[in-house]
């Protein structure tokens, strides 16, 4: 028995757990030492030894089916072993799944804000080449491939061959490059690439500017993660979350990329929703107040929330009201997420999105569970195969 049965939902974020030297092995053969010796220098999760011996052993295998929402991180079916992730989804119910790194996040992100455009670009690249790879055991695996931002000219390169690829999605940090923002005109030729092939540009949590580290000096005991350490969220780091995704999608909404480019979708993954209703009013008070001064303003067709509704879906966590967030944002915008297999998606996600939209009609809840990320995917969904009843 799935954990899903008879309805249709879609999985808008889950992760893989590569092993040490995954992404090195597809880096281009001049840059794999460069950037096998730079990574060594980030922190990797231990375990992984264990975790493939573990889901090698029958034993341990045999309860799958009772523990798939029960396992986390590298333990979890399908979390490191490509030809696993089929029974995985077959466990969950899933129709299809956008999937994320999970090793290389910070690598990434932290490449591309400084502004080292070789290495982002050698990181880039192994890692989507990976991605894909792991993905191509089963269509209903969309991955998710990183395009840096810190180089115009190299950014619409590789979301050229991110797209040849098959991407089915391609995630940019919200954390703004040093040196131009996310918004500037340069960066046309990537939008148009990407409404053109139908695939979506997405942030991911990890992707966006962390919670200064002073706050974390007050005198008191270092307060526990999910993990039990202190490097993840904690209630007080949880906040500054949504800071440069609300930036960033601002500054493409009031500098016009949106309206330019009509067909784009953009999905906010992971990075929570309770905040959009407010960033929406924030936005249209905005346009209101600077009209007069601003001539991008009066260019645009629509109010800035309007641009929202059209182009924008989101994730809320299983812990947000969803059903007030539908409620003020609009039920095209938010969809389900899963987050397998990762500690933050909890043991019953559904379980909780259900009674946070139980006052909600039954064309609201598929449009969260799966109309609003056929939305998003567009014509990349067309390569997953449709199950004949739901």
């Amino acid at each position: 028995m799935a954990y899903v049965e008879n309805r249709l939902v879609y999985d808008a974020d889950s992760h893989i757990h590569e092993p040490p030297g995954y992404a090195e092995s597809y880096a281009d053969p001049s840059m794999r030492q460069e950037l096998a010796e730079r990574l060594a220098t980030f922190h990797r999760t231990p375990g992984f030894e264990e975790a493939i011996a573990k889901q090698r052993d029958p034993e341990f295998r045999a309860k799958d089916s009772e523990e798939i929402l029960l396992r986390k991180n590298s333990l979890a079916v399908g979390a490191v072993i490509p030809e696993d992730r089929s029974h995985a989804l077959d466990l969950l119910g899933f129709a299809a799944q956008l999937v994320f790194t999970t090793t290389y996040l910070d690598p990434l992100r932290e490449f591309d804000v400084n502004a080292e455009v070789e290495l982002a670009a050698a990181m880039s690249r192994a890692h989507n080449r990976g991605i894909v790879d792991f993905c191509s055991v089963d269509a209903r695996l969309l991955p998710v491939c990183y395009v840096p931002f810190a180089d115009i000219d190299t950014a619409v390169q590789l979301t050229r061959e991110a797209i040849e690829l098959g991407a089915a999605a391609i995630k940019i940090a919200s954390h703004p490059p040093r040196d131009h923002s996310p918004s500037h005109v340069g960066f046309d030729a990537v939008w148009a690439q990407a409404a053109e092939a139908g695939v979506p540009i997405v942030f991911h949590v990890g992707g966006e500017q962390q919670m200064n580290p002073v706050y974390k000096n007050n005198g008191l005991p270092p307060v526990p993660d999910f993990h039990g350490g202190d490097t993840n969220f904690t209630s007080v780091s949880y906040m500054a979350i949504p800071y440069a995704p609300m930036q960033t999608l601002s500054t493409l909404i009031i500098d016009g990329v949106l309206d330019r480019f009509p067909d784009l979708r953009i999905g906010v993954i992971e990075l929570g929703a309770a905040w959009l209703p407010g960033l929406m009013r924030s936005m249209d008070s905005a346009a209101e107040a600077f009209r007069r001064n601003e001539e991008r303003l009066q260019r645009l067709s629509l109010l800035p929330s309007e641009f929202i509704l059209r182009q924008v879906r989101v994730t809320p966590y299983p812990h947000e009201p969803a059903g007030w967030i539908v409620e003020h944002t609009g039920t095209q915008v938010p969809m389900f997420s899963s987050d397998y297999p990762h500690v933050e998606g909890g043991r019953n996600p559904v379980k909780r999105f259900d009674a946070s939209l139980a006052d909600c009609d039954e064309p609201t809840r598929a449009a969260f569970y799966a109309g609003n990320f056929a939305d998003l995917l567009g014509p990349t969904l067309d390569r997953v195969s449709q199950p004949a009843s739901v």
